[in-house]
């Protein structure tokens, strides 16, 4: 393992460690305020977006800017993101600090960091260990934010003990996601700032325009549904239908961030016997399965069963997802195509909570999970009829 990846292995846990907990803290902070599940829906949807549109930036700007700068950068923007929303109650000024911040409502990575570091990852690696690479880093994350979601409970504990509301300990949490921020600033700068010599500078995207085009359209897709079951629309709806604690949400997602952190190392060994788009659909088909009975789970033990089936399945098409994308466009291209492929997913999943959280409002169903799991499984289903023939590059 060279530096420039242990860098961003270093980088991604601390990242992810925040956004384990900003996730279920999101929807617990607007109920503590008088909020209900329209306006957790769109401060997520809000965040979402803005996300996208600072990943867009990111990928016209990567080939004039060092990549280490603009992570430093928005590095920067977390630590004012966390600060600011430790301080505001009210909800325009949180929406908007939502929207040009880089808070994560999901369980996944929605950030401008994403597709710089897939770059440099891609760059570092070569293309023999490249799945195996960005499996690591996908397990880090995962383990990260599992750990993240459990030091909900401890805070609670810890807070209370010292008779602290559970506002105080919601801004406390919120002012450590900004100190987080500052904590990876100095990682990133001590990236390289040029690529490696061995591989072409940072370009726009030329030759593989057709392809990458495609697959975003299709990852907007599952972006779209995924959105329904982002962690904070998932957690809303265990408090309200199951009344769960923001203590026990929280272990309960650091056993399912575990279980999505240890799948995630059968994706590269996985992908050298059945291919990368074997990998990424079959794995992702009975996640999504699971996903859409949760939502006619009876009681709590079941919704929380099938939920766990989904965690222990959904991610190991992640690290195979990022691999195929790296490989099948020229490296100058990467940058470029990790901005194009996961700005429409951010576009598409920025849209669903908004829905997700008028139909709760609505209805004492769980239409997103339902809605969100069917979504899924059709985007599969495009993928393999699509994709299946199309080889890497490399």
């Amino acid at each position: 393992m060279n530096r420039t990846i242990a860098t961003l292995f270093t980088a991604r846990g601390v990242r992810a460690f925040g956004d384990g907990f900003v996730a279920l803290l999101l929807p617990a902070y607007l109920l503590q305020l008088g909020y209900g599940a329209m306006e957790t829906g769109v401060l997520a949807s809000a965040t979402l977006l803005g996300s996208a549109g600072l990943t867009l930036g990111v990928g016209l700007l990567a080939h004039r800017i060092p990549p280490r700068r603009l992570l430093i950068g928005a590095a920067i923007l977390m630590a004012a993101t966390g600060l600011a929303f430790s301080q505001l109650r009210q909800f325009w000024p949180l929406l908007v600090v939502g929207f040009f911040g880089t808070l994560n409502p999901s369980s996944g990575d929605v950030s401008p960091f994403q597709p710089l570091e897939q770059a440099k990852l891609a760059h570092a690696a070569t293309a023999d260990r490249r799945t195996d690479t960005f499996a690591l880093y996908g397990l880090i994350g995962a383990l990260s934010g599992a750990v993240g979601a459990l030091s909900l409970g401890l805070a609670d504990r810890l807070g209370h003990a010292f008779g602290a509301s559970a506002l105080t300990i919601s801004s406390a949490m919120f002012m450590l996601y900004g100190l987080l921020g500052l904590a990876v600033a100095p990682l990133y700068a001590r990236l390289p700032i040029a690529p490696p010599e061995t591989t072409a500078a940072p370009a726009p995207l030329g030759p593989s325009k057709g392809v990458v085009l495609k697959l975003a359209a299709l990852f907007s897709i599952d972006s779209f549904g995924g959105g329904f079951l982002v962690n904070a629309m998932l957690a809303l709806w265990l408090f309200q239908r199951f009344d769960l604690s923001l203590g026990a949400a929280g272990a309960f997602f650091f056993w399912t961030g575990l279980l999505a952190a240890v799948s995630q190392l059968a994706a590269g060994r996985l992908a050298k016997r059945i291919g990368l788009i074997n990998t990424m659909v079959f794995t992702h088909l009975p996640a999504n399965l699971a996903m859409v009975l949760a939502a006619f789970a009876p009681n709590l033990p079941a919704a929380l069963a099938l939920l766990s089936i989904r965690a222990a399945l959904s991610q190991m098409d992640v690290p195979a997802r990022n691999a195929y994308v790296m490989s099948v466009v020229t490296p100058p291209e990467r940058a470029a195509a990790a901005s194009l492929t996961n700005v429409p997913r951010s576009l598409a999943s920025a849209l669903s909570p908004s829905l997700a959280g008028l139909l709760m409002a609505a209805s004492g169903f769980a239409w997103p999970l339902s809605i969100g799991g069917g979504l899924k499984i059709v985007y599969d289903l495009l993928l393999l009829a699509m994709f299946r023939g199309v080889k890497p590059r490399d």
